[in-house]
């Protein structure tokens, strides 16, 4: 039996992290959704089928573009964080029958029937299965919105550390002078320096220094905290808890509640809370996002084209990949900025700003797009991530998507 994961129509409520990729590569705790599924099903292939443009353009690894041939397949939802109880939940699933959470499809398992008939553009036709397939409930729900991914991180690292079982290993080196708080809650991968004067506290949930990553003197970090794969923590840094930081990012100021995935930038002071960046993010010495309303009211995000309560007291910024903000940048609570966005300027610049933006406060004018994608090309190789023919067409398919699917919010 092939095992697939799939997207559906809930990518749009995870926008703009999901332009540039499929909702299993948002991280959430130490690892991606993919890679969970993965470590779920160890012996097995994973294959992948997502929607069009990415399938064409990203370099993702064992996908499947032939859904004709009727085999036996259990489609997994990239939207479903599983756990270890998760397994059984699977491999209990029925043939022909569709694991449900309300109206949205966890599962679906699937033999001699015509696929092409229940999946449109790589996107899953829900209404069709669920007219079509048995359907077995779970409680078990699917993430609707990145603030989800927010809320959950702190115990999600805290069971991912558990899985891997790795407390108390220090692999890595950890220098003369450091102050570790809990020292079985806390793993120093090889490669990984800790530096001295650094404080690692994870009496309340554990730390872990991934490969290659480096944290330098006097910074201190607050579990349940993740550092990615040579990344580097700067001087004096207050990393505190619930936070994930991805691969190759530049991390310093102060920064609490937040996941940041791979190759970004906020090396500078500044306050970065609750809030979820995607990938070649720079982010400006001094820029501050607000996370907590002055009336400690409720926060609205405008997203997908309509404005949507969290239900959160705190909840900072969503911000798309590629996109920049000058020194000195403020942003309001509970502001979402696409991708390929340059912010600057005094001020605060509305609470949402479609892709492909350029300016501020003062107003915004369209991102030159042949400029946009030379910016991309600059700081991408500057990492030795080259900018290949397939990357220049997918910008161009994420620009298409996002001046279709986006509209500017009413101030």
């Amino acid at each position: 039996m092939r095992r697939i994961l799939f997207e559906d129509a809930g990518f749009q409520d995870l926008l703009p992290l999901t332009y540039f990729r499929p909702v299993w590569e948002l991280r959430s705790g130490v690892w991606s959704n993919r890679e969970r599924f993965k470590q779920l099903f160890p012996d097995e292939k994973l294959l992948l089928y997502a929607r069009s443009y990415l399938m064409k353009y990203s370099l993702l690894p064992e996908t499947v573009t032939d859904l004709t041939d009727n085999a036996d397949s259990l489609f997994l939802n990239g939207r479903w964080l599983p756990d270890q109880k998760s397994r059984k939940i699977i491999d209990d699933l029925p043939l022909n029958s569709a694991l449900v959470s309300g109206a949205e499809i966890l599962a679906l398992r699937q033999k001699d029937k015509n696929l092409n008939y229940y999946f449109q553009e790589g996107l899953i036709i829900t209404d069709r299965v669920l007219n079509d397939f048995r359907q077995i409930t779970t409680e078990d729900e699917p993430i609707h919105f990145l603030w989800d991914l927010i809320d959950r991180n702190g115990s999600q690292i805290i069971m991912d550390f558990e899985r891997a079982m790795v407390g108390g290993k220090f692999v890595g080196k950890v220098d003369d002078g450091c102050h570790l708080m809990s020292r079985e809650n806390i793993f120093v991968d090889q490669g990984a320096r800790v530096m001295p004067g650094v404080v690692i506290n994870a009496e309340d949930g554990p730390v872990w220094m991934d490969k290659g990553s480096r944290t330098m003197p006097n910074s201190v970090l607050e579990g349940p905290v993740y550092i990615g794969a040579n990344s580097l923590i700067k001087i004096g840094a207050k990393i505190y808890e619930n936070t994930s930081i991805g691969k190759t990012c530049k991390v310093g100021g102060e920064v609490e509640e937040s996941i940041i995935q791979e190759y970004s930038n906020k090396q500078h002071d500044g306050f970065l809370g609750h809030s979820y960046l995607g990938a070649w993010i720079n982010i400006g010495a001094d820029t501050n996002n607000s996370d907590l309303k002055n009336n400690y009211g409720e926060i609205s995000v405008y997203l997908n084209n309509r404005t949507i309560s969290t239900g959160k007291r705190f909840m900072g910024t969503i911000m798309g990949d590629h996109t920049k903000t000058s020194i000195n940048t403020q942003l309001n609570t509970g502001t979402v900025i696409g991708v390929n966005c340059n912010i600057f300027g005094e001020g605060f610049p509305p609470k949402f700003i479609p892709s492909f933006s350029w300016g501020g406060a003062s107003g915004f004018n369209s991102y030159d797009f042949e400029k946009s994608v030379q910016v991309a090309k600059t700081v991408m190789e500057r990492r030795n991530v080259p900018f290949t023919d397939r990357e220049r067409n997918l910008f161009q398919a994420v620009k298409d998507l996002s001046g279709r699917v986006e509209k500017i919010a009413q101030k």
